[in-house]
């Protein structure tokens, strides 16, 4: 697939849209990046986090052109898993009180999309800044906040997302073969990889990955991700695995001997590739040796864009 421009219908998001005079600072204390930096020309991505810190949604959010709102005037919108997004709308509207804040669920009217390939982002009009967002129609697209080197994104009317999306040059792909191209380059994916109340962002890659801003202020479930970095206190990383034989299970207990080293999390469709929550003091046998569950082997490798502690290389 690397001489083709690929473009997939992302059913596993869904749309909703966040509108009002105070939707700014109304998100600001909520999720863990900036909302200061939310424009039109710029896309962040973000994780609502538990009181204590633990993962609860993570979402790309952009501010819609105005054409797409109608007499209201500019929206953020968001891409959180189609079938969590009831939950998302039922917590930020526990904390709407008196701002001045609509949320509404857009996942009728709007598919996001995603885009890869080698000329995806020319074919765009995007450059490789990560967050760079211009109109697309009356939709929005966007080169990946988390990571340029996965594509680009965008917020489409969903009865004209694919007519336009070919009109670009783009062909259609599979879930599949977009779920292969991030879980190639290590890249999480909602509660696919991170265990809604339980999972820690820095040991996911927010912070590499652009979904945390250090310098924003206080946000909910803050105190625990700060503790987290400054402390050093990761001691686990999901990293990307090649596997030998038949994949293990999403949930397996990854084993070097008797250790348990690991847990399985994404497996690509085709069973070679995954993604692994890995212990650290085991990574350098783990990538030697492997990691066993049952008859399979899941070697590790660390992709370009992750930063490790120095003892582990």
């Amino acid at each position: 697939m690397t001489d083709t421009d690929y473009f997939c219908l992302d059913a596993f998001r869904g749309a909703i849209g966040v509108e009002g005079e105070d939707r700014q600072t109304f998100l600001q204390g909520l999720v863990s990046n900036d909302a200061r930096k939310i424009s039109a020309a710029r896309a962040v991505y973000n994780a609502f986090l538990t009181p204590q810190g633990k993962f609860l949604h993570d979402f790309c959010l952009v501010e819609a052109p105005l054409e797409t709102t109608g007499p209201d005037g500019a929206r953020y919108l968001l891409d959180p898993e189609a079938g969590r997004r009831a939950d998302l709308i039922k917590r930020l509207s526990m904390y709407r009180l008196r701002s001045k804040v609509k949320i509404v669920d857009l996942a009728e009217q709007w598919v996001p999309v995603s885009f890869f390939g080698p000329g995806a982002l020319k074919k765009l009009g995007l450059g490789a800044r990560a967050g760079e967002a211009k109109p697309f129609g009356v939709g929005v697209a966007f080169t990946d906040p988390r990571l340029p080197a996965l594509g680009a994104r965008a917020f489409l009317p969903r009865g004209e997302a694919e007519t336009l999306a070919r009109d670009m040059g783009f062909t259609v792909a599979t879930e599949a073969a977009y779920e292969r191209h991030r879980i190639a380059l290590g890249v999480p994916n909602g509660s696919r990889d991170l265990t809604p109340e339980k999972g820690i962002l820095l040991e996911n890659g927010f912070d590499e990955l652009a979904g945390v801003d250090w310098d924003k202020g206080c946000y909910m479930g803050q105190e625990l991700t700060a503790r987290t970095r400054y402390r050093g206190l990761v001691r686990k990383r999901l990293l990307p695995v090649r596997i030998e034989g038949r994949a293990p299970q999403p949930g397996a207990a990854l084993m070097l001997g008797e250790v348990e080293a690991g847990e399985m999390k994404s497996v690509a469709a085709e069973g070679d590739l995954g993604l692994a929550m890995v212990r650290l003091e085991h990574l350098d046998r783990a990538r030697s040796d492997g990691l066993v569950a049952g008859e399979s082997r899941a070697r590790p490798y660390v992709p370009d864009w992750m930063r490790l502690p120095e003892q582990v290389g």
